[in-house]
């Protein structure tokens, strides 16, 4: 629930804070007192557009700042933590307009975009007043208060419906797509078929170019690998074949890399024992003995493999262009080829079974039609049944808000679509929404003898308010926790004006509800009744509202009924209204 709003400079406002309680929250003061700008203010708060000639004269800027009690898990908490505020205490929104029209947004501490303002308002707050565009004035917002309305008389069926009717356009949408695949496949077939023929002959393997183009290029220079692992054989071992092996070194000794590690091995070892640094030379000596051994062994085991294959290196080649064809079409590896080939091989075999999956589609969806027509009649039978009891409770409520001649109904109607569906029952066929295939629309008739126009249209000034009151009464709070009514009471006195306290009172036990009143036989119901009130130059300060309560609230009371707070009669009748209103809401 609201449970404060702060108002800075707004209208006739300075500086004041509306504390709210659960029940019914009734505000009341003289006329042009300001309590019109705290419903503004609210409204601002709540994502209206912003308006530059709402600033106080004389102000930069006007803050209207709410504090909501909302659970963790309530949608609006949700909508906020998903905005990136903080909803570890309450939830604090602020919305500020600059005298130049500019206007700011805060949730939980961060800056948001206005909209988000107004996503919260329609989670947390419905503001209803005699210049307030209502949501029934939406078409679809008929149906969804008559459904709300219903309850599971609706619900239910409106479940089955709404199971049947996604199976029916995710069936609708699957076939339409096979049939398009069906009047391009045979193309599409040849392409692939042929596509996928070509490389089974050719049967690349994964990584197959790359092993080939390096096979490649060691067959095409065998000769001068041999050459030149046979020339750095010979010069490690001295091989005798080698045109190197009579060389000598300047010394005179053999060109044998190890004989040469020898004897130099043998130059050290008489002093090795006398210096530890030429020890360790002497062990380098000894590790390069070691290596150019293996080294020699491993070029002697390289050479006797380096054969020249003229049948092994066309073989190479010819396969080489095979799969360089294959790459021109299909991919520039081997690896990209067969990508190619898998998913090709999947869309063919879809292309292939096009048919016959269209073919049992086309029966599911037949009987999806016939299901989705059966629970569509299903669905506005219990609509109807509902519609009549919906219509008959709220004029029945009407009745007490001094609107005693009015009269409310719900048509059911079906709007007609070549395109669409026939329920089966002789009738065209009509177009089936999400919700079925019923347009709502409440209609209301000043009296019985009265045309039925709909409510939106019908209803004027006060009435429309007085309307909403009753709609709100008979269907229960629903999904929002705060009601604000804005001269509710517009148009009505005595006896009806006690009515309309009453239902403000019942729709006050399930929902927290605000009203601005200017009558005392509303403000007499009130679970917390506050007060506005302006100073002598016209502006409503930081004191300018107080809840009232005992001797106070006798004396606005008073004033409400006869325009004075100071005579003896008037509170007189102030204390027997609360006796009044205090046991009917006992009763």
């Amino acid at each position: 629930m609201l449970r404060e709003i702060r108002i800075q400079n707004l209208g006739v406002i300075d500086d004041a804070v509306l504390e709210l309680s659960a029940g019914l929250n009734v505000v009341t003061g003289e006329t042009g007192a300001g309590k019109t700008m705290v419903v503004s203010g609210l409204g601002l708060l709540l994502g209206a557009r912003a308006d530059a000639a709402l600033v106080r004269t004389g102000a930069q800027n006007a803050v209207v700042e709410g504090v909501v009690e909302v659970g963790p898990e309530h949608p609006a908490s949700l909508r906020v933590i998903e905005a990136g505020g903080d909803v570890a205490d309450d939830l604090i929104l602020v919305r500020t307009v600059s005298a130049g029209g500019r206007s700011k947004a805060h949730v939980g501490g961060r800056t948001v975009p206005v909209s988000v303002l107004g996503e919260l308002g329609e989670l947390l707050v419905a503001v209803h007043g005699q210049s307030d565009q209502w949501r029934l004035r939406q078409p679809e917002q008929h149906r969804v208060v008559l459904d709300r309305f219903a309850g599971g008389s609706v619900s239910e069926p409106l479940g089955r419906y709404s199971a049947v009717y996604d199976d029916f356009h995710q069936v609708g949408a699957e076939l339409r797509h096979l049939r398009g695949l069906a009047r391009d496949r045979a193309r599409e077939v040849d392409v692939l078929r042929t596509g996928l023929e070509e490389i089974e002959a050719i049967d690349p393997l994964p990584g197959e170019d790359l092993e080939l183009r390096a096979e490649d290029e060691r067959l095409a220079h065998c000769d001068g690998l041999r050459a030149s692992a046979g020339q750095a054989h010979a010069l490690l071992t001295g091989d005798p074949e080698s045109a190197f092996s009579g060389a000598g070194g300047p010394d005179g000794s053999s060109g044998d890399v190890a004989q040469q590690l020898g004897l130099a091995r043998a130059a050290l070892a008489p002093m090795t024992g006398h210096d530890l640094a030429l020890a360790d030379l002497d062990r380098r000596l000894q590790e390069l003995g070691y290596l150019t051994t293996d080294l020699g062994t491993d070029l002697a085991v390289y050479l006797s493999g380096v054969d020249v294959d003229p049948a092994r290196l066309d073989w190479v080649q010819n396969r080489r262009a095979d799969l360089a064809r294959l790459q021109r079409k299909y991919g520039d590896t081997a690896d990209d080829i067969l990508v190619w080939a898998k998913e090709s091989a999947v869309r063919l075999a879809e292309l292939e079974g096009a048919d016959d999956r269209a073919d049992g589609l086309a029966v599911r969806l037949d009987a999806l039609r016939e299901e989705l027509s059966s629970c569509a009649l299903e669905l506005s039978a219990a609509r109807a049944l509902a519609a009549t009891d919906f219509g008959a409770r709220v004029t029945t409520e009407l009745s007490h808000l001094a609107m005693g001649k009015a009269v409310v109904q719900v048509a059911l109607g079906r709007r007609l679509d070549r395109d669409g569906l026939s329920l089966g029952d002789g009738l065209e066929p009509v177009r089936f929404g999400r919700h079925g295939v019923d347009d709502v629309e409440i209609l209301l008739a000043a009296n019985p003898r009265a045309p039925a126009r709909s409510v939106a249209k019908a209803a004027s000034g006060g009435e429309l308010s007085r309307v909403m009151l009753a709609l709100e009464v008979v269907t229960g709070s629903g999904d929002v926790p705060t009601f604000v009514f804005d001269e509710v009471d517009a148009g009505v006195g005595g006896k009806a004006a006690l009515d309309v306290g009453a239902r403000l009172a019942a729709l006050a036990t399930s929902a927290q509800v605000i009203v601005v009143t200017h009558l005392a036989q509303v403000a007499a119901y009130a679970d917390r009744h506050l007060v506005v009130a302006r100073t002598d130059d016209g502006h409503v300060t930081a004191s300018g509202v107080v809840a009232v309560s005992g001797q106070q609230r006798l004396r606005e009371l008073a004033r409400m009924m006869a325009g004075v707070e100071d005579s003896e009669v008037a509170i007189e009748h102030a204390k027997e209204l609360l006796g009044q209103t205090g046991a009917a809401r006992r009763g």
